[in-house]
């Protein structure tokens, strides 16, 4: 029997939006938006939904939001 895949929005994947500035923030910061895609305010990116995105999105939730 197949397992049922949990998918978040459309095709399993998740909708980034940036709604926080990176200036002041620990290198470390920086470098996480900037793996998500991520260079402007108000942008959004979609990526796959997959534990390695969602724990970025975790490292840094004070600057990012997931857009339903």
């Amino acid at each position: 029997m197949a397992k049922a895949k949990k998918a978040t929005g459309s095709g399993g994947t998740v909708k980034i939006k940036m709604i926080g500035s990176v200036i002041g923030c620990p290198k470390e910061q920086r470098a996480t938006v900037r793996g998500l895609g991520l260079r402007r305010l108000q942008q959004v990116v979609e990526r796959e939904d997959t534990p390695m995105v969602r724990g970025m999105i975790r490292k840094v939730p004070h600057l990012v939001a997931v857009v339903e």
